[in-house]
């Protein structure tokens, strides 16, 4: 049940050989995605239990949820990206029954993350369903 964005990235790792290229990909994702303004870089809005600081700030328009986000760190930052391309504008709902995992490891990304940033990927999923949970 994933969104067009994130099949468009699905599609484009299916033709990226090597991990490398998948992991330049994944940066350039978030090179791409709007910065998070600094006002919102708040400890309200930090997700907890990444390595690095990551920040998700919830947007729910219409009934459906979407997010902005931002990182430190590059990786983490295409993480965030693909994130947003797995759950922006899904109905608060659905976004819950979303299987982050299966759809993530579709991306092998589950193989060739560090035990700290799958981690802390875990704990940006965690966020977003609690997120849309709470203004379900």
């Amino acid at each position: 049940m994933a969104t067009e964005a994130f099949e468009d990235i699905a599609e484009t790792f299916e033709f990226l050989d090597d991990w490398e290229d998948r992991y330049r990909h994944v940066i350039e994702l978030g090179k791409a995605m709007p910065p998070l303004d600094d006002s919102f870089k708040v400890p309200a809005l930090k997700v907890q239990g990444c390595a690095s600081q990551v920040w998700l700030r919830p947007v729910i328009e219409g009934g459906r949820f979407d997010f902005q986000g931002d990182s430190d760190a590059m990786i983490v930052r295409g993480l965030v990206a693909v994130l947003h391309a797995l759950y922006s504008g899904l109905p608060l709902a659905e976004v819950g029954t979303v299987d982050a995992a299966a759809e993530l490891g579709r991306l092998g990304l589950d193989e060739h993350l560090s035990s700290q940033r799958s981690n802390g990927l875990r704990a940006m999923v965690q966020r977003i369903r609690e997120e849309a949970a709470s203004r379900a």
